[in-house]
This record gives structure tokens, sequence and C-alpha cells, in this order.
């Protein structure tokens, strides 16, 4: 399935059904009185993240969505019919911005979690509603409520654990494809990978995590040069980021640290917060550089980047060290997580003792006799 991370929509909320002005006819009755019923509700339009849809691709050729309208009320205290909600299923990372105003309108993170789009006009009053002591043969109704009518954007963030970020043929999508259950396409030319692929990691058969491999930077992707710019929001979601850099370019004029600066200058364009995200260094493809070599090409780039993190070696072709990096990746991520839930129940110790801390002699709490 062709991968779409972004589509506009439009949703079409129901009206209400019209109230009834009518009047009890029957037999023997000959001052019956009002009878109408109300219009019944206008159909609503919510969004359901389901975590078995991973793409947008539905929206990008289907882009409006209208509900029904609330039947109109009748005599005899017929109230009309409300008309059914329509339940638009979007994956899992899902953004919804009002595309007028530009306001978020909810971010699907959670699988099951439903979010409003456009609800549903009320339906109107029948003339039953208006009968008084004094105006025992009312003829008023009112017209039921327009639905909201809204235009949407749609984007989609994937959610993965860890990010990987290079230049186009740094091996991201051959390392995704060592360590993972992922299967990108992989050739010896820039801009293989055309979207992002999400990789299930196993460390064990109770341990993994995911990883997401978007297209490869170049410099200018901040402003729309090459591929990656469109998918510089799916890292934003992530935990950590692995910059892999290639240390044996096919191009002798290419410099592995001129272009990890400057990729590493688009992160900090497109948003601040990414170069804040933790981020490791990933030195590949050493298995084609000189044992001999190796060392001092490591020590030499390290030290003209400037990169102060962790730094790991690894072939992701031959799998030479994907294995230590897979482990400290996890106990990167199981460290963050403990620390993320210790941090969670200080903050509710500390609720409970404010609520408990306050003093009986309060006067705002003094029970009156």
């Amino acid at each position: 399935m062709k991968f779409i991370d972004e589509a506009r929509i439009e949703v079409i909320a129901g009206s209400g059904g019209n109230g009834c002005a009518s009047f009890c006819r029957e037999k023997f009755r000959p001052f019956g009185g009002p009878d109408g019923g109300d219009g019944g509700k206008g159909g609503s339009i919510w969004a359901i993240a389901d975590r078995n849809v991973n793409t947008l691709v539905d929206y990008r050729y289907s882009k409006m969505h209208r509900a029904k309208d609330g039947e109109s009320g009748r005599g005899s205290d017929c109230y009309g019919k409300g008309a059914d909600d329509i339940y638009l299923r979007m994956p899992v990372g899902t953004l919804i911005i009002d595309e007028v105003n530009g306001d978020i309108i909810a971010d699907m993170t959670e699988h099951g979690q439903t979010e409003l789009l456009a609800l549903g006009g009320e339906g109107g009053w029948g003339n039953i509603h208006f009968k008084t002591s004094t105006n025992r043969a009312p003829r008023q109704k009112t017209e039921g409520k327009e639905g909201m009518r809204r235009e949407l954007r749609l984007e989609l963030k994937v959610l993965a654990d860890v990010g990987l970020l290079g230049m186009p043929n740094a091996g991201k999508s051959t390392f995704i494809t060592a360590v993972s259950n992922a299967k990108p396409k992989i050739a010896d030319y820039p801009f293989t990978t055309l979207h992002p692929n999400l990789g299930v990691v196993r460390v064990s058969h109770e341990k993994s995590f995911v990883i997401a491999d978007i297209p490869g930077l170049i410099e200018g992707a901040a402003e729309g040069a090459g591929l990656g710019h469109q998918f510089l929001r799916h890292l934003q979601r992530t935990g950590l980021l692995l910059h892999i850099v290639d240390l044996a370019p096919f191009e002798d004029a290419a410099d592995p640290v001129k272009e990890a600066k400057a990729l590493v200058k688009e992160l900090k364009k497109y948003d601040e917060a990414l170069v804040d995200k933790p981020r490791w260094l990933v030195l590949n493809k050493l298995d084609v550089i000189p044992e001999a070599e190796r060392a001092k090409r490591v020590k030499d780039f390290v030290k003209k980047f400037g990169f102060k993190g962790p730094v790991f070696e690894i072939s992701a072709l031959s799998h030479e060290g994907t294995q230590e990096l897979v482990n400290a990746i996890y106990m990167h991520l199981e460290q963050v997580k403990h620390s993320e839930q210790r941090a969670e129940e200080t903050q509710m110790t500390e609720e409970a003792r404010g609520i408990s801390s306050i003093d009986p002699d309060d006067p705002r709490f003094k029970i009156l006799d």
C-alpha cells in the first residue's frame, strides 16, 4: 500500500430536523391541543484512532465526509429520528488541524482514542413545547440547527521509539533491515527510500522497540530541498535519534564531517526541539575501511565533528556491532521509561500530601452547626 502521511478533507455534520406545528384532530377531542413533535438530531462526525490502519491513503481519494440530517418532527407527538454518527478511522499518530485557523483539533496518540470533528445540529422544537395556560393553541415551531462544517488537514506522525537520521546512502535502510523485520528497498543510489519505514526490533521474546527510517536529508531540507523535508515531522515523536554517518562515501570529494554538520543545521532550522533530543552517533560502513585505518578515521571524525554523546561503530551490511547498539538502545529506552514512571509517582505523592495537609483550623473548612 502506498504510504500517505498527509491529506485534506472536509467534514459536514448533519443538520437537525425541523420541529412540527400540528394539532390533535381525533374524534371526540375537539380541543385536543398541540401535538407537534421535535426534529431529530443531525449526525456528528468523529475520528477514532485505529492501530490497524497505517496510512492516510483512504483520505487522499475520499475528501468529503457528510453525515445525514435528522428527520423532521410529525404530528401525534411523533419525534423525528436522529441520524447516525460517522466514525472516521485514522492511524495512531494522526494530527488533526483546522485548515482555516490552524488550530490543533486532536492528536490521536492512543488506540481507540475518539475525538469529535463536527457536531451535528440539534433538532427543532415542535409546537407542543410552546403550550401555556394563556396560549393553548401555539403555532410556533423552530427549525433544526445547521450541522458544523470544517476543512481539516490530517498529518501522520509515526509513533516510533527511535528515529534514523542521515544523508542519502548513509546506510539507514540497510541498518533497519539488519536489526528489524522491515524490508525497505535498498540500492546504491541516493533517495532509494521514498517514504518512512517502520520496523519492530526484538531484543528478546518479550523485549522490543519500534524504529523509523525516513528518506535521507540534504542541505536545504528545512526549506524544502530533497525528499526528507516532507517527513521531518516523523522524528518529532521519537525518543532517541540515531545519526548514521557513512565513513566511506563513494565520492572521494564528499566530506562526512561537513555533511554531518549540515544535517544538524537543517534539524535546527526545522525544529529546535529535534536538536535537543537525545542523539547518538552511529558510524557506518566500517567493513570497507581497512582495520588499520578504522581507529584513526573514527577518532578524527569525532574530533572534527565535535560530538560529545555516545558513539557506535558498526557495519550494517555485515551486522558488525549492530547487536551491541540494539542492546544499548533498549537499555536507554527502559531507563527513560522508569524515570518517567518515578516522576509521575512523585507528582502523585506530592498531590496527595497537598490534599492531606489541609489545616483543620482553617475557617474555610469549618463545619457549621
